[in-house]
């Protein structure tokens, strides 16, 4: 009797870890693991003066600089998303990877900024380019001009010719800010 108990005992005990092992295999895995983007450089260079740059740095939400915008000029605007490893800041590639899950969106308040989006930008699967390189023809500026820029994950949708084909802000349906800023542009 002693022998069937100590062999039920053993048979009950596998029988736990195996199910507890089973449970373990069971919980889902993120599939979007990632770093967290902790810096976006925004450079802009006039079109007409390439001696003119400007670099904004967003370190967590907060631009070290604001941008000198002329009416009538059109500036070359590229977007640098960066994580942090150690003590320094790099270049992610993953937006450029992954470009059929991201997609940037472009809203000024207080400027008549029109964006379009370079014949050298990324393209994604659908046609749309992603929005890492752009044109911003400057039609005016207020003191209290600014530009927020979004970096949007997962979108169901996006359609770079929002509001129109030659003002491409950008709009997506669905998905998250992965990134989301605000620069003073006057």
């Amino acid at each position: 009797m002693k022998k069937f108990i100590n062999i039920t005992l053993v048979l009950f005990a596998a029988l736990f870890v195996f199910s507890c092992r089973s449970d373990d295999d069971a919980i889902p895995e993120d599939v979007h693991e990632h770093d967290e983007i902790g810096k976006v450089v925004l450079k802009l260079t006039n079109k007409n003066d390439a001696t003119d740059i400007q670099t904004v740095n967003v370190i967590s939400g907060v631009a070290d600089g604001h941008l000198h915008l002329h009416a009538g000029d059109t500036y070359l605007a590229e977007l640098d998303f960066q994580i942090k490893h150690d003590d320094h800041y790099h270049s992610s590639d993953e937006i450029e990877e992954e470009k059929d899950h991201h997609f940037i969106t472009f809203n000024p308040a207080n400027a008549d900024i029109v964006v379009l989006r370079s014949a050298n930008d990324i393209v994604r699967t659908d046609g749309n380019k992603l929005g890492l390189r752009t044109e911003w023809t400057i039609n005016s500026t207020q003191a209290t001009g600014k530009m927020n820029i979004k970096l949007i994950h997962g979108p169901t949708s996006v359609n770079q010719n929002y509001p129109s084909a030659t003002n491409q802000l950008g709009q997506t349906q669905g998905g998250e800010s992965d990134v989301d800023i605000t620069v003073d542009a006057h």
